[in-house]
């Protein structure tokens, strides 16, 4: 099989010799390079093209951000690398991207890896466009994309076509306009925290809304939605729920 060129973007010794170590126990990989800053990074990417790019997100001179902005069409694979830092997660998840959190763990390493091999290159255009989104306008709204990833697929939905999301264990079932539906393989637990809160609600173990969808709440505990969907409402989370339907306009 086809050794993948690799590059190492870190400015952590420590965590760079580690992450030599990881590339060099995979017999699909070789390094190429590594890089500790921006400047450094863009000059390499340019001069070797690699296909793979373990990238850490918080450099000395800059961001991961701020090296794929100054691409066009990044033609390599990303993984990000980072220690936790909640904006940055949360614009990775958008796009469905890869990312591992320091200290990296060795099999999720290699099932990063794995995942390369399968992702389609239109798909990763997409992810990658989806990224780039979120860390240039820093705000979410409607119109904003998000990558589900789907049994069998990835596919873009903007967050003004969800309905309502359905837990079914390690599965989540996205109900969108026209009857559609998208089951994504991450739980419902995922999304909660993915999506923005000024925009959805959960109102049950099982259910979150999005709250434009709206029609009306039943004194009985069901949440009626504008597809005539109903929704049950938690007795716990019932006042909490009327209290967010109070500031609808």
């Amino acid at each position: 099989m086809h050794q993948l060129k690799t590059l190492i973007i870190e400015d952590e010794p420590a965590v760079r010799k580690e992450l030599e170590w990881l590339v060099s126990q995979e017999k699909n990989l070789i390094l190429e390079a590594t890089a500790n800053s921006v400047e450094k990074a863009l000059q390499i990417i340019k001069e070797i093209k690699p296909d793979l790019v373990l990238m850490d997100i918080q450099l000395k001179d800059g961001t991961a951000f701020d090296i794929l902005n100054q691409l066009e069409e990044p033609a390599f694979h990303i993984i990000f690398i980072t220690a936790y830092n909640h904006f940055a997660i949360k614009a990775i998840k958008f796009g469905a991207l890869d990312y591992l959190l320091k200290p990296i763990d060795n099999e999720e390493f290699s099932a990063a890896i794995q995942k390369l091999h399968k992702t389609k290159k239109a798909d990763y255009i997409n992810q990658i466009s989806i990224l780039k989104e979120q860390d240039q306008t820093k705000l979410i709204d409607m119109d904003t994309r998000v990558c589900i990833t789907s049994i069998d697929c990835l596919q873009m939905i903007k967050l003004n076509e969800i309905i309502y999301l359905s837990g079914e264990g390690s599965y989540t079932q996205i109900h969108l306009e026209n009857h559609k539906k998208v089951t994504a393989s991450k739980p419902l637990k995922y999304y909660e925290e993915l999506l923005p809160t000024e925009f959805f609600i959960r109102t049950h173990q099982s259910y979150i809304v999005n709250k434009n969808f709206i029609d009306k709440y039943l004194k009985t505990g069901v949440m009626v939605m504008k597809d005539l969907s109903e929704i049950p409402v938690a007795t716990r989370r019932k006042d909490f729920i009327l209290d967010q339907l109070s500031l609808l306009k």
